[in-house]
């Protein structure tokens, strides 16, 4: 600061100020700093402010099995929209998502003292032991489950399979198989919802699960089984690698896409439209994750710099306390939900006429 003020022709004070946007510079005065900061090639000491302020300016990221299209897209969402708004992001990506492996991944974060955790929870189980874990710094999760008092940024997954069964419906399909990713995850739980609650509505039958790993191999081997179903018409497949699995079996056993049979996936991976056929799917907007998860956290940071917080604001919700105190009753943690939509390709079409 010393060398930019010398060359700037200022105080360092006037630098700390531009540094800090502060509003009594001169814009004169701001161009010829931040010209000195240019030639010279300054950069901030993020230590030396974190000792300052007390605040890293860096966000910690828990993910969970990043070679799946998913949590890969939805991780490089939030680092880019953490980057967008002026912080560094420091990941630890967890290949068996246990208590302990959590455990030991906040731990690390806390270590580096970020400021804030945003944490991918794919599975109930774990979202609920994250619930019950200390939170040192303010937490949002990422298609976690909003039951558990954590605030949450999530896509409609039951939204998701409530668009394909109704598009498979309507072409004129008896009903719809459901190729559905592991039990345990959550965006298995909601797209089942969706299928599910959509064939009960129109009084079709519900078939038997077959349940994958989100891996092109599982779904060919549930495509294999779907392959000696005499009747079957269209398949949902809860994912697009899993639908690719699916679609090869199927050739393999002579039944055409979608002219015998109709295949469905969700994701809309970038190979989706190269497929043969192009795959119908659903497509989730993973960057918008990223921002609301990001602006959630930011809106939680803020909170906790406020001297009051929000809680002391609110005119509604207000009990009496003892003595007369209006207490403020706890706010439900915030949970916003993404859309998702309906790509509709070459693989889905109308059941073969007899």
């Amino acid at each position: 600061m010393a060398d930019v003020a010398r060359v700037a022709g200022v105080s360092h004070q006037t630098v700390s100020r531009v540094l800090n946007d502060h509003p009594n510079v001169r814009q004169e005065t701001r161009e010829r700093v931040l010209a000195a900061i240019e030639g010279l090639g300054y950069r901030r000491n993020s230590t030396a402010r974190a000792l300052v302020t007390r605040q890293t300016n860096t966000l910690g990221v828990v993910a969970f099995d990043t070679t799946l299209y998913g949590p890969a897209s939805t991780l490089y969402s939030i680092e880019r929209a953490a980057r967008e708004a002026g912080y560094f992001v420091s990941i630890v990506s967890l290949r068996e998502l246990t208590r302990d492996d959590l455990s030991e991944a906040l731990d690390h974060l806390a270590r580096q003292q970020v400021d804030g955790l945003v944490v991918i929870v794919p599975q109930s189980a774990v979202a609920v032991a994250l619930a019950e874990m200390p939170q040192p710094v303010p937490v949002v999760t990422v298609e976690g489950d909003a039951d558990v008092g954590l605030p949450v940024v999530n896509v409609d997954q039951r939204k998701g399979g409530v668009l394909v069964t109704e598009h498979l419906l309507r072409l004129g399909h008896r009903t719809v198989w459901h190729v559905s990713g592991p039990p345990d995850w959550l965006e298995s739980q909601g797209r089942i919802e969706g299928w599910r609650e959509t064939l009960t509505a129109a009084g079709a039958p519900i078939p038997d699960l077959l349940y994958g790993d989100w891996s092109p191999r599982s779904g060919y081997r549930c495509g294999q089984l779907l392959a000696g179903v005499p009747d079957l018409t269209a398949v949902f497949v809860a994912n697009d690698q899993m639908a690719l699995g699916v679609m090869r079996a199927l050739d393999e056993a002579r039944i055409r896409v979608p002219d015998d049979v109709s295949v469905v996936g969700f994701d809309d991976i970038p190979e989706s439209e190269f497929f043969t056929p192009p795959l119908t799917t659903v497509s989730q907007d993973f960057s918008e994750v990223g921002r609301k998860a990001i602006e959630l956290l930011l809106d939680a940071l803020a909170d906790e710099e406020s001297p009051c917080g929000r809680s002391a604001q609110p005119p509604d919700g207000l009990l009496a306390g003892a003595g007369g105190v209006a207490l403020t009753e706890a706010a439900p943690p915030a949970r916003i939900v993404v859309q998702p939509h309906l790509v509709v390709r070459r693989s889905s079409g109308p059941p073969r006429t007899t």
